[in-house]
């Protein structure tokens, strides 16, 4: 019988950095001029850095995002829209649509999210709110509350400047991360320029398209109560990360501010090879020898980690074994942690063939044990009788 006892070690390792002795030192957050900021990770939600990230604060037409998350819910990208006389009456940036003038979802969410035209976006909330701008935005604060932002609240579908219209640099990446999810919004918000209905050509305000390597979205806002403001995505490393800008006093600032974060925290990150591949982790004791069968981990991907996260590395081994078995048979796992989440999980095989063992090896084996208790036992009986 093959004994299938399972041995699990826990080994704690010193933190990532140090383990693959790099010098960039874990550094302390930029310091930028805004009101708010945040940084966290796209694939976790887990907030890297944060300063006033609860703080209730005009967010211009950041505002979009939700005006565009509804419209996709609600709506088709083909539908054909009829620009309602408000809309087309909006201003600051704007498409210069015309009441009566029809075109579709598709250009209207183009126009709000690639040049922010606020036309674009009323002409949207009134077409999803049949007629009643007001019932859209009673549409994106219910939104708003379902999915839990607290320091959200919505008065216009456009972003410009009224009392109580206001979210936080937490809100606004919680809503940009969940609004990347659909695809249709992940598209446009990493567009430079589109043309749409009536020749229009659309220029997007997101700087960091064409400057920032990896920038995937997502968008811009300005007023003159809510200053320049900015949620920008970017992927590199395998790593999404997500800033966010409220209230810098310019453009320029804006754009610094958030190169400055994302190249903190995409530092804060390393991919590495956290599983040696033909290294032995464990030996299991083969049955009916004194031989012992090396076990070594199979070739492995590097994975991406916080730099500032422990590793725990856990390997799971049988404690003994009994042929045949081939070489490269799986036989075990090593399992590495960082901060208790699972980052990768590696088999560990056979180093070795080991053949099957025969009647006589086993006889052999067994009468080999025998002498050796018989004789144990004899040495504690004369240790017990002689004084």
């Amino acid at each position: 019988m093959r004994r299938r006892l399972t041995l699990t070690l826990v080994l704690m390792l010193v933190a990532a950095l140090a383990a693959t002795g790099r010098a960039a030192a874990l550094t302390t957050p930029p310091s930028v001029d805004a009101r708010a900021v945040l940084v966290a990770d796209g694939a976790t939600g887990e907030v890297l850095y944060a300063r006033n990230a609860t703080a209730e604060l005009p967010i211009a037409s950041i505002t979009k995002i939700m005006t565009a998350l509804i419209t996709i819910d609600r709506t088709r990208p083909g539908s054909i829209v009829r620009v309602a006389p408000a809309a087309g009456e909006v201003g600051e940036s704007s498409i210069h649509l015309v009441g009566g003038e029809r075109l579709s979802v598709r250009d209207l969410l183009e126009g709000a999210l690639i040049q922010s035209a606020n036309d674009a976006a009323d002409a949207l909330a009134a077409y999803v709110g049949h007629g009643s701008i007001g019932r859209f935005v009673a549409l994106m604060n219910h939104r708003a509350r379902r999915l839990g932002l607290r320091h959200t609240h919505y008065v216009r579908p456009d972003g410009l400047d009224a009392p109580g219209h206001y979210s936080s640099a937490r809100d606004v990446f919680r809503l940009a991360r969940l609004a990347m999810h659909r695809p249709i919004f992940r598209q446009i918000v990493r567009m430079r320029t589109a043309t749409i209905a009536g020749g229009r050509r659309l220029h997007t305000w997101n700087d960091l398209l064409g400057s920032y390597r990896g920038t995937l979205g997502v968008k811009t806002g300005h007023t003159g109560n809510a200053g320049w403001n900015e949620v920008a995505a970017a992927r590199r490393k395998g790593v999404t990360l997500y800033a966010v800008v409220l209230g810098s006093p310019d453009r320029a600032v804006r754009n610094d501010a958030l190169v400055s974060l994302l190249d903190w925290a995409f530092a804060q990150y390393s991919r590495l090879a956290l599983v040696v591949p033909g290294r032995t982790y464990a030996s299991a004791a083969l049955a009916f020898t004194s031989d012992r069968l090396p076990l070594v981990a199979r070739a492995a991907p590097s994975r991406t980690v916080r730099l500032d996260r422990t590793l725990v590395e856990r390997v799971v081994a049988p404690a003994q074994l009994e042929g045949p078995i081939a070489r490269g048979r799986r036989l075990g796992q090593v399992r590495v942690y960082a901060g208790g989440k699972l980052v990768a999980d590696v088999p560990l095989v056979a180093a070795r063939a080991v053949p099957a063992v025969g009647f006589r090896q086993k006889l052999s084996w067994y009468a080999g044990r025998t002498v050796d208790e018989a004789g144990g036992m004899l040495k504690s009986l004369v240790a017990a009788v002689l004084p």
